[in-house]
This record gives C-alpha cells, sequence and structure tokens, in this order.
C-alpha cells in the first residue's frame, strides 16, 4: 500500500541534489503515491509527482498549472526565493521554457517553425554524415581497447546536430561543448552555476553577433529576425538560443547513453533491433520510457487550487510542481510488473514522458527520436560486438537530479564489422 508523507507524519523527502541513485529515489517516491511532498534543494518545498496518469492530468491543464515563477510561484515574486539558490537558472531565464499562456505561445512559435518537419527531414542526411564520420574517427580505436563512448560519439553526436541546426561556425563549437553540461549540474554551488551561465551567455552572444553578420536559412537567423520584428526581447533572444542548445544536447546525448547501455547489456535485444525484428522506432521508444533522459523538472506551479478526483490530492495556489519522468516511466500502473525491465518488444513502451506533454511537449522530440535511431542502428552495425569495459552499477551518472545520463561511457569496441 503506498502511503503519502503528510498523512504519516513523515517530513518531506529531502531529494538528492547530486542525482547518484535516480531510478532508487524515483522508487522510493513512488512508494508515497502518486505525488508527494519533497524538498528541492535550498529546502524548498514542492509536490514530486511520480504517477504517469497524474503527470498526464497535470501536464495538459494548460490553465492551471504554469512554468511562469514570475507570475504563479508567490514566493519567487515577493523575494523569499534567496539569489543564490541553485536552481535560479531554471527559473530566471525567460523562454518557452519558463512562460505560460500567450508569452509561451509567442516565444514558442520561432522554435515550432524551426522543427517543422520539412527543416527536421533536411536534417537528416546531415545526421547521418555526421554519425558516419564520428565513427570513422572511432574505428582507429584498436577492438579491444577501451574508449570513452561519450567523450566520442555519444556526446558530441547531438551538439554537431545543433551546429547545423544554428550553423554555428567552428571556432564557437568546442567551447559550446564544454559549455553545455554544468546548466544540469544540480550540484553544484550558485556561484558555481552563475559562473558557467555566463560562460555560455558569452558564447550565445558571440553567436548571434556572428550571425547578424552571416545570416542563413537556420534557427539562429529566425530567432535573430523575430528580435528585430519586436517579437522577443534581448534576454529572451539569448534565453530561447539557451533552451534549444542546452536542452537539445543533454536530453539526446542522455538517450544515446542509455541505449548503449541497454542494447550492450542485453545482447538478445540487441539481435532484435539489428535484424529489425523489432523496428528501430520501437527500440528507441523501449529507451525513453526505462531510463528517461530528463528525470525531474523543475518547476510548476498552481495557478489556483486543484483537486484531482482519481487521487484524491489537493494541490494549493501557488503549490511547486515537479514531476519525476523517471518514476513515471517505470509506473507499474502502467507498465505491469515488469516495469523495471528493458524489454524492446514492450507493447506500452511508447507510454512515457521523455519528451513531456501537453503545451510544453519538447518541440524537438522528432529530431531526437531521429537522432537516436540513426546514432544507435549505425553504432551496432558499425561494431556489432561492442561492450561496456566496467559493470553497469559502476558507471557513474552525471551529478544532477535533473539530467539522467553518465558522466562517461567506458567501453570496448570489439571488431569493426565493416
Amino acid at each position: 500500500m503506498t502511503r503519502h508523507a503528510l498523512t504519516t507524519g513523515q517530513p518531506p523527502y529531502r531529494l538528492d541534489s547530486t542525482g547518484t541513485d535516480i531510478q532508487g529515489e524515483a522508487a522510493a517516491l513512488r512508494e508515497y503515491g502518486p505525488a508527494t511532498r519533497v524538498l528541492l534543494p535550498g529546502d524548498i518545498p514542492a509536490w514530486a509527482v511520480t504517477s504517469q496518469d497524474l503527470a498526464c492530468r497535470l501536464l495538459t491543464r494548460t490553465d492551471d498549472i504554469s512554468k511562469d515563477a514570475r507570475q504563479h510561484w508567490p514566493a519567487y515574486s515577493a523575494g523569499e526565493i534567496p539569489a543564490d539558490w541553485p536552481l535560479r537558472v531554471w527559473t530566471d531565464v525567460v523562454n518557452a521554457l519558463t512562460a505560460h499562456g500567450l508569452d509561451h505561445k509567442r516565444l514558442r512559435l520561432p522554435l515550432a517553425q524551426a522543427f517543422r518537419p520539412r527543416r527536421v527531414r533536411a536534417l537528416v542526411p546531415h545526421v547521418e554524415n555526421i554519425t558516419g564520420q564520428l565513427l570513422d574517427d572511432l574505428q582507429a580505436t584498436g577492438p579491444d581497447e577501451e574508449v570513452d563512448l561519450k567523450a566520442a560519439f555519444t556526446g558530441r553526436l547531438p551538439l554537431l546536430v545543433i551546429d547545423q541546426l544554428f550553423h554555428v561556425p567552428g571556432h564557437l563549437r568546442s567551447p559550446f561543448r564544454g559549455a553545455c553540461g554544468d546548466l544540469f549540474a544540480t550540484s553544484l554551488s550558485s556561484e558555481e552555476m552563475n559562473a558557467a551561465r555566463l560562460r555560455i551567455n558569452a558564447l550565445i552572444t558571440e553567436l548571434i553577433d556572428y550571425k547578424r553578420a552571416h545570416p542563413g536559412d537556420d534557427l539562429s537567423t529566425d530567432l535573430i529576425a523575430a528580435h528585430d520584428a519586436g517579437e522577443l526581447n534581448g534576454q529572451e533572444l539569448i534565453d530561447s538560443f539557451l533552451l534549444v542548445i542546452g536542452a537539445g544536447h543533454e536530453t539526446t546525448v542522455n538517450a544515446l547513453g542509455h541505449g548503449v547501455v541497454g542494447l550492450s547489456t542485453h545482447p538478445d535485444q540487441l539481435a532484435l533491433a539489428i535484424s529489425e525484428q523489432v523496428p528501430w522506432e520501437r527500440v528507441i521508444e523501449e529507451i525513453l520510457r526505462h531510463e528517461s533522459p530528463v528525470a525531474t523538472v523543475v518547476a510548476r506551479f498552481a495557478v489556483r487550487t486543484i483537486h484531482d478526483e482519481p487521487t484524491g490530492l489537493t494541490f494549493e495556489e501557488g503549490d511547486v510542481i515537479v514531476v519525476n519522468y523517471a518514476a513515471a516511466g517505470r509506473d507499474r500502473l502502467v507498465h505491469g510488473d515488469t516495469a523495471d525491465d528493458f524489454d524492446v518488444t514492450r507493447p506500452t513502451a511508447h507510454r512515457h514522458l521523455a519528451f513531456g506533454a501537453g503545451a510544453h511537449m519538447c518541440v524537438g522530440a522528432e529530431l531526437a527520436r531521429i537522432e537516436a535511431r540513426i546514432a544507435l542502428r549505425t553504432l551496432f552495425a558499425r561494431f556489432p560486438q561492442l561492450r561496456l569495459a566496467v559493470e553497469p552499477v559502476d558507471l557513474k551518472p552525471v551529478s544532477s537530479f535533473i539530467s539522467n545520463g553518465y558522466a562517461n561511457l567506458p567501453v570496448v569496441l570489439g571488431p569493426s564489422a565493416s
């Protein structure tokens, strides 16, 4: 029987800011019911939602649930949240991630246009070419040598695709690659987080200046045009770049990493994928369900008091709500008693929240799926005997309770099939 911290007299569950055991914490939170009281870093009280069905109901209540702290988090607007709160980067930014209502529609529009089907389809040959070039480079590694696949492949591919989307000049590519990860490191001090934000803002400003001088058919030019037309202010322009570069990179890196681990440690399922007895599209959905690339999403706010009839829970106006996608992906009410198992034949694999739901659903979801499908299919076709160089339990996670991924990915490639 599940229980809720408030009804048992227990104190709120304190979330681990280091993300040491994402799935262990998710399982512990599920024991308290569909949602429970937690403490975010800095002892900020919040609700953590772990039920897939409850999460879907809340995420689609567009008028009742907001992501705009300025409008709908009373403690924030009253100045009660410390200036050095380590998660302020997730509430202070002004882009489609943190906007509500008409502002959200305005800020999301240029991003949605950039990810329209024609532009996404046009990126497919680039994804294939980048994948092939990276794997050609990897081929120089001996079949029995250990290599960090994140540094060489899974961490590089998504940023190179974003470079293509934005047409980032060559001299800025390496600096962006080094700056993105710190935005998700929730264990950093406020000083370290501020320094990371200033570093990437400076890079974005340099990119904007370059793209003004070198416009093209790309997302950079579209966003700059929206700013020049008065549709975005200066901060909104920078923060919109930040959203796509940061989120588009980190989440896909994590998905690729989990795909490598899941498939290489389940050779029977890898065989199903390589032979395409199970289509790669279904394989990718199970990877996303089993290990959501984003573990916990910070943060949403109740615009008004909400009573959820199916669960009997009440969220008061101004309550902070975080959705634990990692927990929802293994909800036994949706996926049965085998929810913790990696199973590419699972009929409910597509029922996950890896890309969110409702008005804030990720605009780049289809591109991320394409990247994962091309990258993993090509990787295992080239190196079908690829294996981890360490036990899965010895893989070091990134230091974040938001981002669910690996700090590195040591593998042995084995002989090439080509």
